[in-house]
């Protein structure tokens, strides 16, 4: 059986050395994505780009994309992003496609095929099928001449000065103007369709502060006439930084901070003693609605004069619902 080695030989074993990017290289690199970029925009097609986007607008039925390999995954992320602004679209899936999935075309709706080439094999083989159902077909391509262009009803032209790859390979400049012609054609749709922040909204409960809410059963609450000292483990132990003051009725009156409580402490010496937190508690603090957005919250909590940590949340009849801590929101992602 072996054994392990003595440490007095590991110790002495060369250290591994690292490899090191050349920082020069790697601007150079950027730079150079940014003039294929450049070439990109300067030489889109702004017609064929508008009628693209007017087909898309106009769509009676779903808007399909489909691609393969890296097409493929920004064929999937276009997709997702007209879902996210309330229009009807799907990724399909072009092999699976032609193992049933086309079946759920119909003559209302557009198929957008993305290949760099527009001479993916696969693709071509699904263009006769999509046809016989009487779906309109459009193509994103970044060469003038190929198939596709010869068999689709629409066909737009990315122009693509060359790959960052070394070799000219690597689909790495393609993906990034397949992206950003997808994402810019999002977002006018979006713009014609009025979309409101609202409906924006709706589609990304996620956003909301509800997912970084801190509900009832846990709140730091306390009455206005409460001993300031008898609510001391209440202010301490909920980890909001803070107490909400509070009627009868769940009606927010007020908040108390620790620093509030530093502040009246340095002040009253041991008159804290008999103080009430309804006198002492800020009665205008910042508040927010249960529906609004968490970057709202972010924005409210950090306006001037001068940052808190938290937000009440109250309905629209001043109850309180819950609240919102800076800490909860940079946990969510925000």
């Amino acid at each position: 059986m072996g054994s392990l080695a003595p440490l007095s030989d590991l110790s002495s074993s060369p250290k591994e050395t690292l490899n090191l990017i050349n920082p020069n290289e790697l601007l150079n690199l950027f730079k150079s994505q940014q003039n294929y970029l450049n070439f990109f925009f300067q030489n889109l097609d702004l017609s064929q780009t508008l009628t693209f986007t007017q087909a898309l607008l106009n769509a009676k039925g779903t808007i399909f994309f489909t691609g393969v390999g890296k097409s493929g995954f920004v064929a999937q992320k276009i997709s997702q992003t007209l879902v996210s602004l309330g229009i009807r679209s799907r990724f399909l899936s072009p092999v699976d496609a032609l193992h049933g999935d086309i079946g759920i075309l119909s003559k209302s709706d557009l198929l957008v095929f993305l290949s760099k080439s527009g001479n993916t094999e696969e693709l071509l083989k699904l263009v006769p099928c999509a046809k016989a159902k009487g779906v309109f077909l459009i193509s994103l391509t970044s060469s003038e001449r190929n198939l596709l262009t010869n068999v689709c009803d629409l066909n737009v032209y990315l122009p693509l000065e060359r790959e960052l790859c070394p070799f000219d390979l690597a689909p790495v400049t393609s993906t990034a103007i397949q992206m950003v012609f997808g994402d810019t054609v999002a977002i006018a749709l979006m713009g014609a369709r009025n979309l409101t922040q609202d409906e924006y909204a709706a589609n990304h409960p996620a956003g909301r502060i509800g997912k970084s809410l801190i509900f009832k059963e846990e709140l730091p609450v306390c009455r206005e006439r409460d001993l300031i000292m008898d609510q001391l483990v209440e202010l301490t132990s909920k980890g909001c930084g803070c107490l909400l003051v509070i009627d009868e009725e769940c009606h927010l009156i007020g908040t108390f901070t620790d620093g509030d409580l530093r502040r009246t402490l340095k002040a009253s010496g041991e008159g804290i003693f008999k103080l009430t937190v309804g006198e002492m508690c800020h009665r205008k603090p910042r508040t927010i609605g249960p529906d609004a957005m968490a970057v709202d919250a972010m924005e409210k909590m950090e306006s001037p004069p001068s940052p808190v940590q938290f937000l009440p949340v109250i309905n629209h009849q001043n109850v309180l619902i819950g609240i919102i801590t800076l800490h909860g929101l940079v946990s969510a992602g925000l």
